[in-house]
């Protein structure tokens, strides 16, 4: 199974800095995932070790019963768990056929310790993200 494309994995933030050498070499860490039409790919507050990248499809995001966004082709989920393994702070259901790449905690840790350049666009990914949540709960 190849897993996605250099061109996939630069629209990603967190990934977008680095060389297509080495996005192969990330590339080669993620397995490949389809869901079906109404399948929950994640639930809030279950455990989640798993990032996604969406290839084809689209699914639902939300958190405590409200719909926060929609995602498509070459959006992501699950950042956060690619750094501690916690509990999922959404939900995604698949809102049709989804076709996307996964890659896990203990497959990623080893990258970003032998690249830090992998590190600072994760971290400035976290912090976005954190704005835009304190941003809601305001």
């Amino acid at each position: 199974m190849a897993g996605p494309s250099v061109e996939l994995l630069q629209k990603i933030p967190l990934f977008a800095g680095l060389e297509p050498r080495e996005l192969e070499r990330l590339g080669g860490s993620f397995k490949e995932r389809t869901f079906n039409a109404g399948d929950t790919v994640a639930s809030e507050g279950e455990g989640g070790a798993g990032f996604f990248v969406i290839e084809s499809g689209e699914a639902v995001v939300s958190a405590g019963g409200e719909e926060l966004r929609r995602l498509g082709p070459g959006d992501y989920f699950g950042d956060i768990a690619l750094i501690d393994m916690g509990a999922r702070t959404a939900s995604i259901l698949a809102e049709s056929d989804l076709h996307c790449y996964g890659l896990t905690f203990w497959d990623f840790r080893p990258l970003v310790e032998s690249d830090a350049r992998i590190a600072w666009p994760l971290l400035q990914a976290m912090a976005k993200r954190l704005r835009e949540a304190e941003a809601i709960s305001d």
